[in-house]
């Protein structure tokens, strides 16, 4: 007697992509409410499955971020971030999610389109929070997207393309505790961010700082590595000056 012959498992694949920015003060995220089942009516990032079997992953993801958001990020790298694989992750059966992070600064409001009934930003506090409830497993891919981030912090000069140059270093570290989630203590920020050679140089004359006294302005300098990295937990504020 002949053994069946072996079928593969259906298994569709997918794309999901974090979307980080500066507003304000704040890191945030973007977010799609979705229009369709399963999940209708819950926040979640933006994505979808691949539209034909020879489609790219990178380019399904450019495409879905387009169709739901309206916000085209064709000429910005995206980082694949993760491969979520959970066999109960989708409803829908077994759903293999390819992950990308991008992050860039001065992005606009996002329109709503195909199957999404909404898309803003958010805080990103307020998503890891818990205060907004988020679709499939998209809370375990935040979280990744974030720590990624915050870790290319300590090891990349990107926080200065969040910086309109010049800039002063308060409005750098202002970006660092954004990303970061955590007030820094000024003076060991200073010293670290002198030692790493190249990440800024001066840029010219001073600027009225908001304590009144003259803000030196800086721009990003040559290098795009830290050495040494800027690493979180030695810049912290201590909690009684927190």
């Amino acid at each position: 007697m002949s053994e069946p012959e072996w079928v593969p498992p259906s298994v569709l694949i997918a794309v999901d992509l974090v979307v980080l920015t500066l507003r304000g003060a704040d890191l945030c995220l973007l977010l799609i409410e979705r229009g369709i089942e399963p999940m209708m009516g819950q926040q979640a990032l933006p994505g979808g499955f691949l539209s034909h079997d020879r489609e790219e992953l990178v380019t399904a993801a450019r495409r879905e971020l387009r169709e739901e958001t309206s916000i085209d990020l064709d000429s910005v790298h995206l980082e694949l971030l993760g491969v979520y694989s959970g066999p109960e992750r989708d409803p829908r059966g077994r759903v293999v999610s390819m992950a990308y992070l991008a992050i860039v600064p001065r992005l606009g409001d996002p329109e709503a389109g195909t199957d999404a009934m909404g898309a803003r930003w958010h805080p990103v506090a307020a998503v890891l929070g818990g205060s907004l409830r988020l679709a499939f497993d998209h809370r375990d891919i935040v979280s990744d997207g974030v720590e990624r981030a915050r870790r290319m912090l300590e090891t990349t000069t990107l926080a200065t393309t969040f910086c309109s140059s010049p800039f002063s270093l308060s409005e750098l570290q202002g970006v660092y505790e954004a990303v970061w989630g955590m007030p820094l203590d000024t003076r060991n920020f200073y010293r670290k961010l002198r030692r790493a050679e190249g990440f800024v140089v001066p840029a010219g004359p001073v600027r009225q700082g908001a304590s009144g006294r003259p803000a030196r302005l800086y721009r990003a300098g040559p290098s795009t590595s830290l050495q040494p990295p800027m690493v979180r937990d030695s810049l912290a504020r201590p909690r009684s000056e927190a």
